[in-house]
């Protein structure tokens, strides 16, 4: 088997809510006097997954129209810049791209977009004890935990699963003691294999990107197949990302759309019909309904599910709909006066922590010096509990936690700002997540075309930029097979 990052482990691993306004006053609304109605398609949402799909079907030849109830592009796709000082800017949403995500690089090279390669890992920062990964491996140290293997930080759950990799012949017809596994918890099995608790916390801290859900919350049926499908994955991560911020991306897709897109519109209620879809959004607090023959949601299933759904929608789709789990997730960038990580003696640039602040590193590697931006990317109960701070007290917290890594930090911090997804009315979550129960289904559940409906996004893909890219793709595909044949 072939060893896969950390980012295809994770992509291989109710009807509504709030009630819409008072529509007596809503005004009807074509987007299009096209001859050719049934050409016609709306899409919700402008994240990468909508972008894609319009950006296709215009292509070829579709009159779409594509709403957003933001003022720009990109959904989880963001890219700060004005908090910073000297040019710098963060990558506050969506980050890596993968040596193997063909259709991100696809796209940079339309547009003109350089992938940049990060710098790899290089420090280890647990129970308050520092390892250059270097000296780490090389010399195969042990960390502090029980159970674990020397010169070994990821993986060492593997052998306590082993039983069950030994069972599957092929993953398209699973045996029975397999599919069972959806309906326990990665802790759940790993306490059923007599694994020591600290192989579990170890799992949790190293995983901060994979997983931005508890254990007790990851579907242990994915979990084991996520292993399946890998020879194992490690530290030494192709984990690139677009020179001069991702958001350059969904910014170039937007000016192929200038026509077609309109921001400031938020959907507050959908209507399905055999032939016909309505929807109402908002727009400067006067309600309006469109009609379309053929609708695109790319919206997180976290916001939909609060949006008021009507008509003939499966059962099966509406609990997809309203239980399909979201986890938490929480960026913090931090600006400091210098460099520090870079001067010799420091324990690196790119460190894994068992703090509130799990995975940091150092941003600015494209960027002018000397200042510099080290990024936190936090997850889990740890971004809950930061995500539940004002922003005073999160920048003072990561102050402290950052000083612990590297004592030398505190003379030259500067100031920085978080991101706490959780609490974005867009968004609503970090990125999808299978829960108990959920492995069997779900994914093919929420990418199911239903009639004159499709959906797309990455919780119907995988949980990367990637993944909401290839649902564009594949939901420009239904379409245009559904209109054309």
């Amino acid at each position: 088997m072939k060893k896969i990052s950390r980012r295809q482990f994770l992509t291989q691993a109710g009807n509504g809510l709030a009630v819409a306004a008072a529509v007596s006053g809503a005004t009807a609304r074509a987007f299009s006097a096209a001859p050719q109605s049934e050409k016609k398609v709306l899409i919700i949402g402008a994240g990468l997954a909508g972008l894609t799909c319009a950006y296709e079907l215009k292509r070829s030849g579709f009159d779409v129209m594509l709403i957003e109830a933001r003022v720009r592009p990109g959904g989880r796709v963001r890219t700060y810049r004005d908090p910073f000082a000297d040019g710098l800017y963060a990558e506050m949403g969506a980050e890596y791209v993968d040596a193997s995500d063909r259709n991100v690089r696809k796209y940079c090279r339309q547009f003109n977009l350089t992938v940049l390669t990060a710098k790899q890992y290089d420090g280890i920062y647990l129970r308050n004890r520092r390892w250059a990964m270097s000296n780490f491996k090389t010399n195969g140290l042990k960390l502090p935990y029980e159970g674990v293997m020397p010169g070994k930080l990821f993986n060492n759950e593997r052998e306590y699963i082993q039983p069950w990799l030994d069972m599957i012949e092929d993953i398209n017809n699973l045996p029975r003691e397999v599919l069972a596994l959806d309906n326990l918890s990665m802790a759940q099995l790993m306490r059923k294999a007599k694994a020591p608790k600290d192989i579990v916390d170890l799992y949790n801290y190293t995983n901060a990107t994979e997983s931005t859900i508890r254990p007790d919350e990851v579907n242990a049926l994915g979990f084991v197949l996520g292993h399946y499908r890998a020879a194992g994955f490690s530290e030494d991560t192709n984990e690139g990302r677009i020179l001069g911020g991702n958001d350059q991306l969904p910014k170039r897709f937007a000016k192929e759309l200038t026509d077609q897109l309109y921001y400031g519109r938020t959907v507050k209620r959908i209507s399905v019909h055999s032939n016909e879809a309505e929807v109402w959004y908002e727009e400067a607090g006067r309600l309006t309904l469109i009609t379309s023959p053929r609708l695109v949601i790319a919206m997180p299933f976290s916001v939909l599910r609060k949006t008021q759904l009507q008509g003939k929608i499966p059962a099966d789709k509406v609990k997809c709909i309203r239980e399909l789990q979201y986890g938490h997730v929480l960026k913090l960038a931090m600006q400091f006066k210098k460099r520090f990580w870079d001067e010799p003696g420091s324990l690196g640039q790119r460190i894994f922590t068992d703090t509130l602040l799990r995975r940091v590193y150092h941003f600015s590697i494209d960027q002018p010096g000397p200042r510099g931006i080290l990024l936190s990317f936090t997850s889990g109960d740890d971004a809950r509990k930061l995500g539940q701070m004002k922003e005073s007290q999160r920048m003072d917290r990561a102050r402290q936690k950052i000083n612990q890594i590297w004592s030398e930090s505190d003379s030259h911090w500067e100031g920085g700002v978080s991101k706490y997804w959780n609490e974005d009315p867009f968004t609503q979550g970090s990125y999808s997540s299978l829960g108990v129960g959920q492995a069997k289904t779900f994914r093919a559940l929420a990418a199911r075309q239903e009639g004159i409906i499709h959906f797309a996004g990455e919780h119907t893909s995988g949980a990367s930029m990637e993944g909401a890219i290839a649902s564009g793709l594949r939901v420009s595909g239904e379409v245009k097979q559904s209109v054309d044949g």
